[in-house]
C-alpha cells in the first residue's frame, strides 16, 4: 500500500528540500561562493559546500574560480517541460502572429501553484520594455495585476480564487493595483462579462495590456494571452478596439485548435 492510498501524509525529504534551496540561492544571487550560499541560507560552510559539490557532480551546477552557477542543464530541462505543454505547442504560432500584427509585446501564460507562469513572449517591431519583459519570463508572478492573470482568475471557481488570495495576498505594484479582495472580485465579474481583461497601469506605470482567457471544452482555464503597449497608444479608441479584437480572436483560435486536437484523440482507432 502506498502512502497516497493509505491516507498518510508524505514525508518531506529535508536533503532534497535543502538542495533545491541551494539551487534557488544560486538563482537569486546570480551565482555565489560557498560562503555566500551559506550566509544566504544560514547554514554551515561545510553543508553548503557538500550540497554544491553534489549538484556539480550531477551537472546541475558549474564552478568557475570560487563561484558556483546553475548549469545549462536547467535550460534543457526547461525547454523539455515547455515543449510538452499543449498550450505552448498550440499557441506559439498565434502569439507570434499577434506580435507581428500589432507590433507590440504578445504574451502567452498559464497558471501553476496559484501563480502566473509565462510560457512565451514575442516582441513586435514597436514594442517597449524589453528588459522587464525578459525578466518576467524567468520567474512566476502574482495573478491579480496582469491582464493574463485576471483573465485566468475570472474563469476559475471562486473558491480557488479565494485560496490563491489567502496564500499570496494582493501585493501592490503601482497606485492602480487592486489590493482589496471585494474590488478584485467585482473586477473579475466585469472580465467575465466582457470576455477580456485589462491591466491598466496596475503592474507598470505607463503600460496597459489587454488579455483574454484560453479554456478547454469544459470551460476550465488552460491559460491566457495578452498584448501590452504604452498607455498613450493603447488608449487610442480605434487602436484599442483593434487590439481587443485581435486578442480575443487569437484566444478563440487557440481554444478551437486545442479542442479539435482533443476531439481527434477521442476518435476510435480502426487500424
Amino acid at each position: 500500500m502506498t502512502e497516497e492510498s493509505s491516507g498518510e501524509s508524505p514525508r518531506i525529504l529535508q536533503t532534497v528540500s535543502r538542495a533545491l534551496q541551494v539551487v534557488r540561492a544560486l538563482e537569486e544571487l546570480d551565482g555565489a561562493t560557498v560562503t555566500e550560499v551559506a550566509d544566504h541560507l544560514d547554514v554551515s560552510k561545510s553543508a553548503a559546500y557538500n550540497y554544491l559539490m553534489t549538484l556539480e557532480d550531477q551537472r546541475l551546477v558549474v564552478k568557475e574560480g570560487n563561484t558556483y552557477s546553475l548549469s545549462l542543464q536547467f535550460l534543457m530541462l526547461g525547454e523539455y517541460v515547455r515543449n510538452q505543454n499543449t498550450l505552448y505547442e498550440t499557441g506559439k504560432a498565434e502569439i507570434e502572429r499577434l506580435a507581428e500584427e500589432t507590433g507590440e509585446y504578445a504574451h502567452l501564460a498559464t497558471v501553476q501553484h496559484g501563480l502566473s507562469v509565462n510560457l512565451y513572449k514575442v516582441k513586435g517591431e514597436k514594442a517597449v520594455g524589453s528588459d522587464y519583459q525578459t525578466s518576467k519570463l524567468q520567474k512566476p508572478d502574482y495573478l491579480h495585476f496582469s491582464a493574463t492573470g485576471k483573465s485566468m482568475l475570472a474563469f476559475m471557481p471562486r473558491e480557488r480564487v479565494e485560496e490563491i488570495i489567502d496564500r499570496y495576498g494582493l501585493a501592490r505594484k503601482t497606485e492602480n493595483t487592486i489590493t482589496d479582495r471585494e474590488a478584485l472580485f467585482a473586477e473579475l465579474d466585469d472580465v467575465r462579462e466582457r470576455g477580456y481583461a485589462y491591466n491598466d497601469e496596475e503592474e507598470i506605470e505607463g503600460l496597459q495590456a489587454i488579455g483574454a482567457p484560453i479554456r478547454d471544452r469544459e470551460g476550465d482555464v488552460l491559460g491566457a494571452l495578452s498584448v501590452s503597449g504604452p498607455l498613450r497608444r493603447m488608449n487610442d479608441p480605434d487602436y484599442h478596439d483593434t487590439i481587443v479584437e485581435k486578442v480575443t480572436n487569437a484566444a478563440n483560435v487557440i481554444e478551437v485548435n486545442i479542442n479539435m486536437a482533443e476531439t481527434d484523440d477521442d476518435l476510435p482507432d480502426f487500424a
